[in-house]
């Protein structure tokens, strides 16, 4: 099975598999940013424990093992920013980036170039034709994301696939960008 680069390098940051030594760093990344998080993602909801960041690394690489998804740490140096994943959930021949961001990191291009380089990544793999983000459309930040990169907005949904919180308006955009020619 061909799977994505488990390092990839960004211009001050590293994009990488994560792995059971990473629980705590990424455990104290999502409690710092609960706030910034909690009205989008749902999970960000109650606390986020010691156990389940260490859940989380568990599943993520179970996942990659079998293709289901490819999850990265985004890595400044030895600080987690966040993380970014291609998610098999859209069908053949698709892949679905989602992400977070610390809040510390933002406004800076980095998930920009981190969703870039993934996407890259995912029309490297045999068989997938196209990238997808899907975001609230109340959020706007999310939003900036596929404009920057060329992706096209193809579709909304409501109501939306995931569990509301609290910022969310129930409409999910979705953007798409094909494979390229050649």
């Amino acid at each position: 099975m061909t799977r994505p680069a488990e390092v990839l390098d960004l211009p001050g940051a590293r994009l990488r598999r994560p792995t059971s030594a990473d629980d705590g760093a990424l455990h104290l990344a999502v409690t710092e940013s609960l706030e910034h998080l909690r009205p989008w993602m749902p999970w960000a909801a109650g606390d986020y424990t010691a156990a389940v960041a260490a859940a989380f690394i568990d599943e993520a690489c179970a996942r990659w093992h079998t293709g289901r998804s490819y999850t990265y740490l985004i890595a400044t140096g030895e600080t987690i920013a966040g993380t970014i994943s291609l998610e098999h959930r859209i069908g053949d021949g698709g892949l679905e980036i989602g992400y977070w961001l610390h809040p510390a990191h933002t406004g800076r291009g980095l998930i920009t170039t981190a969703a870039r380089v993934v996407t890259e990544q995912a029309f490297a793999l045999p068989g997938i034709d196209r990238v997808e983000i899907w975001h609230d459309a109340a959020n706007t930040a999310s939003r900036g994301v596929p404009e920057r990169l060329g992706f096209t907005c193809v579709e909304t949904h409501h109501p939306a696939r995931f569990a509301h919180a609290p910022g969310k308006s129930g409409v999910e955009v979705v953007w798409r960008l094909t494979r390229p020619a050649g």
